[in-house]
């Protein structure tokens, strides 16, 4: 069941959109700054809140790639594999964090501090490779840098 929190965070956002439903994206990330991902019953319940059937928040939530339909780690780490990233490196780069980490693409450390995914593009191609932690973009990334890069992240 959404929160009342949650609920006047989304009935907040209305007046900028025409249509209820369009406020789909906007309600899943609400929902998700809250528990940290989106959960199978609070598809359900933005569904319900918003007129949609959950298949339809479900296919909204699953097109848009941060938007997490599973837990997370508190710090989600967003690795570019664009044309641009891929020819520059980034496969050496994920190599390295998935050897720092101890997990493969799509895990999740053992301390819940880290998750690893791939992402089809940062926009960031003037200094690829690139990849995102949270919402911090970090660029002309090489294996020997990214292990001092995630020490900020506690």
């Amino acid at each position: 069941m959404l929160s009342e929190e949650e609920k006047r965070e989304i009935e907040a956002e209305l007046p900028h959109y025409e249509r209820r439903q369009a406020l789909c994206i906007e309600a899943l990330k609400i929902v998700q700054k809250h528990h940290g991902w989106v959960s199978d019953e609070a598809v359900r319940d933005v569904g319900e809140f918003l007129g949609m059937s959950p298949h339809q928040v479900d296919s909204v939530a699953t097109f848009y790639n941060l938007i997490y339909r599973r837990k997370v780690g508190r710090h989600v780490i967003h690795v570019c594999d664009s044309v641009s990233c891929w020819v520059l490196g980034c496969d050496a780069v994920q190599d390295r964090l998935c050897e720092i980490l101890g997990i493969k693409p799509g895990e999740t450390t053992d301390d819940e501090r880290f998750t690893l995914l791939p992402i089809p593009c940062l926009g960031a191609c003037d200094h690829a490779p690139a990849m995102l932690v949270d919402k911090d973009l970090h660029g002309d990334l090489t294996p020997d840098n990214v292990e001092a890069l995630l020490e900020r992240y506690t």
